[in-house]
């Protein structure tokens, strides 16, 4: 008895961790951790931008693919084919970080930095982020921001 009540606590704590880290504050924190690195100011959560996340996201739960809204606002988009946390979505965005040159403000030939960008870009000061099981058991994240970023000619910070 003892066994089954300790499994079920410990379930029930890495349910809540998880769970944890998909609330509006885990996604601004994982993106001000970034920005605060590279002397950025801070990102804030705004409800208008969420609710376009919001609406994209369920839009995608029927295939579940990396198609971009085209919307008014930047946007990372991120998929997993299980249960991906938007935290670490955001830190999936972060690690391209190492492929970025700041003073060429270019990407390492071959890699994709504009994620990365996107998030410490200093302009951004809104974020509204979403997440969605899709129907095939994927998950689908997106986060937008406004106002937007990764503007030829122009460094993120």
């Amino acid at each position: 008895m003892k066994t089954l009540i300790l499994a079920m606590a410990l379930v029930l704590a890495l349910v809540a961790h998880t769970r944890a880290q998909d609330r509006p504050q885990d996604f601004v924190d994982a993106h001000n951790r970034a920005r605060a690195a590279v002397g950025v100011g801070p990102i804030r959560w705004d409800e208008t931008v969420a609710a376009y996340a919001r609406d994209y996201a369920n839009r995608r739960r029927g295939d579940c693919r990396l198609v971009h809204s085209s919307g008014p606002y930047g946007e990372n988009i991120a998929w997993s084919s299980g249960d991906m946390s938007g935290v670490s979505a955001v830190q999936m965005w972060v690690n391209e970080k190492a492929d970025y040159n700041y003073n060429t403000n270019t990407c390492r030939a071959g890699k994709v930095c504009g994620h990365y960008t996107q998030v410490v870009w200093r302009k951004s000061v809104r974020l509204g982020c979403a997440k969605v099981r899709c129907n095939n058991g994927g998950t689908f994240i997106t986060c937008n921001y406004d106002p937007p970023g990764n503007f030829n000619g122009e460094r993120p910070y």
